[in-house]
């Protein structure tokens, strides 16, 4: 890559930083509109056929679109345009400085720099009179850090006639080191509540004590986790199981008839949001028939995701790898188990990968970072990859 070029996709990704993208949902937040314009732009002005797929007020997907040489064949290149909260930052976030060969800034590392890389390479073919053997799609996606609306609408409705999306391979762009990603785990979110009888703490026997009963449902949960743990991925390990948010009761002296807990769940491939919802409300009523006073919900998910697991075989798979090979790069398949969008893409029958420049380590903390060389590493990868899926 010639000096000249990699400057530019650098440049790119300090404009795309520039840009607050923080999901609406989050403190600060705002609709992606603004980077849906600059996205719309930059290939507009390249003479690259794009076109916006609203989702919500102000918060399209924006794709883009290269022909190839065999339009019944496609390729997807996925990145997300909001970030999470700026809150807690330690430097600017919106200000892109490079230092040591790291561009810092909010979603320089998650994942604007990926979609830097992605979108330098598309517009690179296209500036090179290259013909791809297969079209390739450039989608920018909404609200992959909060529910994922943006992704699931560009899968059901890929084309503005509602055609649902039919592709041979898709990348998404996801902070992997450069690292082909094809096992995600899955998730499920959602809370348990026991319901117990106020009463006033001088005479607890009268109530019927919500949090002391809630101890009882953690325990089992506890349980239950220490039995997964021995069933194990070979890329992602064992599922697992975290309460992270418990709320009961209103003051000392009372008896509470409330509590409540939070819990993420992380879904192996084979398991389903649904499958898993089925199993804790099995071990609920056992517990539930063991114990007279206890009264236990559970509340419909909060957000669910599913497992990826591609095959090893597929031709993308195979492709990428020979691409990272032939730039010196590791081209080992891994596992992670983070969620991302390409859950989603797999879940369509479609061969997807996670790959992207940066590691999942600074992605949202407090001093975010991306090494600037794997940008640029990135940018080659995509563009070949373009080239040789044949």
């Amino acid at each position: 890559m010639s000096k000249q070029e990699t400057q530019s996709v650098l440049d790119l990704l300090a404009d795309l930083v520039r840009i607050n993208s923080v999901n609406p949902n989050y403190e600060g937040g705002v609709p992606e509109v603004a980077m849906a314009d600059f996205v719309e732009r930059y290939f507009a002005n390249r003479g690259i056929e794009t076109w916006r797929q609203p989702v919500y007020q102000d918060r399209p997907n924006v794709i883009a679109r290269i022909p190839g040489r065999d339009s019944s064949r496609r390729i997807v290149f996925e990145a997300h345009m909001d970030t999470v909260s700026v809150a807690g930052m330690t430097i600017d976030p919106w200000e892109p400085e490079i230092r040591e060969g790291r561009m810092y800034g909010r979603g320089s590392c998650d994942t604007k720099g990926g979609m830097a890389a992605m979108m330098h390479a598309a517009a690179g073919l296209v500036a090179d009179n290259i013909t791809p053997p297969c079209d390739v799609l450039f989608a920018a996606t909404i609200d992959e850090e909060y529910s994922y609306r943006g992704v699931v609408a560009f899968c059901a409705a890929m084309q503005a006639d509602g055609t649902p999306l039919q592709a041979d391979a898709a990348i998404v762009a996801e902070p992997t080191e450069l690292q082909p990603v094809i096992a995600s785990k899955g998730l499920v979110r959602w809370k348990i509540e026991t319901i117990g009888t106020a009463a006033h703490s001088a005479k607890p026997h009268l109530g019927v004590n919500a949090i002391e009963n809630m101890a009882r449902v953690i325990a089992v949960l506890e349980q239950d986790t220490l039995r997964m743990s021995a069933e194990r991925h070979p890329l992602l390990g064992a599922a697992t199981c975290n309460v992270g948010v418990i709320r009961g009761g209103v003051q000392i002296n009372f008896v509470p008839d409330r509590c409540e807990i939070e819990i993420d769940r992380r879904l192996l491939p084979g398991e389903t949001p649904e499958s898993a919802l089925a199993h804790y409300q099995m071990l609920l009523d056992e517990l539930a028939a063991s114990e007279p006073q206890l009264k236990v919900v559970m509340h419909p998910p909060m957000l669910t995701d599913v497992p990826l697991e591609t095959d090893a075989d597929s031709a993308a798979v195979q492709t990428m790898q020979r691409v990272l090979g032939d730039l010196g790069l590791d081209a080992t398949a891994i596992g992670v188990p983070f969620c991302s969008d390409a859950s989603k893409f797999g879940a369509q029958g479609i061969p997807s990968m996670i790959l992207g420049p940066g590691s999942i380590d600074q992605a949202h903390a407090a001093v975010e970072y991306i090494d600037c060389q794997q940008v640029e590493r990135a940018a080659e990868v995509y563009r070949n990859f373009m080239i040789a899926f044949e």
